[in-house]
C-alpha cells in the first residue's frame, strides 16, 4: 500500500509540476488526507465494519481512485485551454471539482464510520475539504454549482441501490471510480436531453451516453423485477426478452432519436458501412471474436476430457489480451470514429450477456455460467463477472475520452497523440508481458508482493517498442522529442501494475492517459 501510494504521489507531482494552478493545492491536499483515510478503509475492511460488503483479498483503494477523476479534469482543461475552446475548458474544470466531491464524500464516509473517530483524520480530511470548497466557490459557476452537486446526488444514490445489490463486486476505489463515471455520465445526459439544439453536438457522443445509461436502467429494472419471481423459468425468460426489447425500442430508441434527430437505426448502419475501409475492419473484427469464442469453447473442451479441476492458467487469459490488442490497433490507425461506435457497441452487448449469465435467462444463461467460470480469478469474488467488462473498458476509455474537440487535426501534440493508445500500451501489451514473463521467467519478487521484476521490467521494455511501432504505422502521431516523458510515464505506470490490487485493467489506462496528456 505505501509503495503504490508512493507511486500515485510521484505521478500527481509529475503532472502538477507540468500543469499548475489553483486546483493543483486541491489536488495536494485530495491525495494527502486519502492517503490518511485509506488506512481507516483498510481497517473497516479488515474487521468487517464497513457499510456495504466489498471485494476481498484487496485494499480499499481509496487514494489511487481518488486522483483519477481530478486530474483528467485537470489535464483536459489545459489542453482545451491551450486550444483556446472555452466550453471544454470549462468542461473540464467541472470534471476535477466534481472527481475531488465525491472522493471527498467517500473519505467523509470512511471517516464517520470508523469508531473511535480518528480526530487527526477528521482534522486533515475537514482541511482538504475546505481548500476544496474555497476554490470551487472561485472558480465554477452557480450552474456548474449545481451541476456538481447534482452529480454528487446521483453517486449517493447509485451507491446505495447498486453495492447493496451487487456485495463483493467493488473495493471503495473501483466503487468511486465505477459508480462515479456512471453518475456523470447519467447527469451529462440528463442535461443535453433537456437542453436539445438541433445540429449541436457529435451523434456519437449522443450514441455512448444512451447506451450506457440504457444498460444500466435495464439491468436495475430487472434486478428489482426478479425479486419477486424466479429468472431462470421459461416465463421469466420470455419476459426478460420481451421487455428488453420493449424497453430498446420504446424507450432508448426514442430517446437517442430525440438526441440526434435522425433515425438511430438507419444512422447507425449509415454510419458503420459508410466506406470501404469500415467494412474491411467489420469483417476483420467479426474474425477476431469468433477466434476469441473458439478459445472459450477450446479452453471447456479441454476441462471436460481431465478428471481433474482444470482453471484457466495466466497465460491462457492474456489469449483474450492479444485479441484485443488485434483489434484496437487497426481501428486506431484507420478509423477511430468506427471504434469509438464499436467498442459502445460490444459494452452494450457484454453487460447484456452478463445480466442472462447472471439471471439465468433461458436459453443461454446457464451455458454461459458455465463456460465463464473457467476464466475466473479472485478479482471475480461477487455475483457479477466483470474482469472482461474490466478488459473492455480499460481499452475504450482513452479512446471515448479523447478530447476531440481540443485537437487540431484530430490529434494531440507531443506525448498526447498516444492518448488514444493508452490502453493498449498500458493493458494490452505492458500488463499482459508483465504476466506472461514474470510468471514463466520471473525470479526476483517485488517486496510485498507477487509481481517480479523481470515482469516489470520487461513490460517497460516492450511499451516502448509499442511506441516506436505506433511512430512507423500511424503517421498522425508526432512526438515531438518528449520521450523522457514517455519514458517516465511508461515506468511509473508499469509500477503502478506491480503493486496496486485494485483492477489494473481499469485503472493503468486511465493514469497512463492523465500523463500523456499532462
Amino acid at each position: 500500500v505505501l509503495v503504490e501510494s508512493l507511486v500515485v504521489f510521484a505521478i500527481v507531482l509529475s503532472v502538477h509540476g507540468v500543469v499548475w494552478d489553483r486546483f493543483s493545492w486541491c489536488a495536494l491536499a485530495l491525495a494527502l488526507q486519502a492517503f490518511y483515510v485509506q488506512f481507516k478503509w483498510d481497517r473497516l475492511l479488515q474487521a468487517g465494519g464497513a457499510v456495504f460488503q466489498f471485494r476481498g483479498a484487496a485494499n480499499s483503494g481509496l487514494l489511487p481512485a481518488s486522483m483519477v477523476i481530478p486530474l483528467l479534469g485537470i489535464v483536459m482543461k489545459e489542453r482545451c485551454r491551450a486550444a483556446g475552446i472555452v466550453y471544454f475548458e470549462r468542461f473540464g474544470v467541472v470534471v476535477a471539482s466534481t472527481g475531488m466531491l465525491l472522493a471527498l464524500f467517500l473519505s467523509v464516509l470512511g471517516v464517520g464510520i470508523t469508531k473511535p473517530v480518528p480526530t487527526n483524520t477528521c482534522i486533515l480530511t475537514g482541511m482538504a475539504g475546505s481548500i476544496i470548497i474555497y476554490t470551487m466557490k472561485h472558480s465554477l459557476a452557480v450552474s456548474e454549482v449545481i451541476e456538481v452537486l447534482e452529480v454528487l446526488l446521483i453517486f449517493v444514490y447509485l451507491s446505495m441501490i447498486l453495492l447493496y445489490l451487487l456485495p463483493r463486486c467493488f473495493t471503495p476505489g473501483e466503487a468511486l471510480l465505477v459508480l462515479g463515471g456512471v453518475s456523470f455520465v447519467l447527469n451529462q445526459l440528463i442535461k443535453r436531453s433537456l437542453n436539445v439544439v438541433e445540429g449541436k453536438g457529435d451523434p456519437i457522443d449522443f450514441f455512448l451516453l444512451v447506451a450506457v445509461v440504457g444498460v444500466i436502467l435495464l439491468g436495475l429494472f430487472f434486478t428489482v423485477l426478479f425479486i419477486f419471481m424466479d429468472s431462470g423459468t421459461w416465463i421469466s425468460s420470455m419476459f426478460f426478452h420481451m421487455m428488453t426489447a420493449v424497453l430498446g425500442l420504446g424507450v432508448i430508441m426514442p430517446w437517442l432519436y430525440r438526441l440526434i434527430q435522425r433515425n438511430p437505426l438507419l444512422w447507425l448502419l449509415q454510419f458503420l458501412f459508410q466506406t470501404q475501409t469500415r467494412l474491411y475492419l467489420l469483417v476483420y473484427w467479426t474474425l477476431l471474436a469468433a477466434s476469441a469464442c473458439g478459445v472459450v469453447f477450446y479452453q471447456n473442451a479441454k476441462r471436460s476430457s481431465e478428471s481433474k479441476k482444470h482453471q484457466a492458467s495466466t497465460i491462457t487469459r492474456k489469449y483474450f489480451h492479444f485479441i484485443v490488442v488485434a483489434t484496437y490497433v487497426p481501428g486506431l490507425i484507420y478509423d477511430r470514429q468506427l471504434l469509438y461506435v464499436a467498442a459502445v457497441l460490444c459494452l452494450a452487448v457484454f453487460i447484456f450477456l452478463e445480466y442472462v449469465r447472471y439471471f439465468r435467462i433461458k436459453p443461454f444463461g446457464q451455458t454461459l455460467r458455465h463456460l465463464l467460470s473457467l476464466f475466473l480469478d479472485e478479482r471475480d469474488s461477487g455475483p457479477l463477472i466483470l474482469t472482461h467488462i474490466y478488459l473492455l473498458l480499460g481499452m475504450s476509455l482513452p479512446v471515448w475520452l479523447f478530447p476531440r474537440s481540443c485537437a487540431p487535426k484530430g490529434t494531440l501534440s507531443g506525448a498526447g497523440a498516444l492518448v488514444p493508445y493508452s490502453g493498449v500500451l498500458a493493458v494490452g501489451v505492458g500488463d499482459t508481458i508483465a504476466s506472461v514473463f514474470g510468471s514463466t521467467m520471473g525470479e526476483i519478487k517485488w517486496p510485498g508482493t507477487k509481481k517480479t521484476f523481470e515482469g516489470t521490467m520487461t513490460a517497460i521494455f516492450a511499451q516502448i517498442i509499442a511506441v516506436a511501432l505506433i511512430l512507423i504505422f500511424d503517421s498522425s502521431v508526432n512526438l515531438n522529442s518528449s520521450y523522457a516523458w514517455i519514458l517516465a510515464s511508461v515506468s511509473l505506470v508499469s509500477l503502478l501494475e506491480a503493486y496496486t490490487t485494485q483492477i489494473d485493467n481499469l485503472l493503468l489506462p486511465l493514469y497512463l492517459q492523465i500523463m500523456f496528456m499532462a
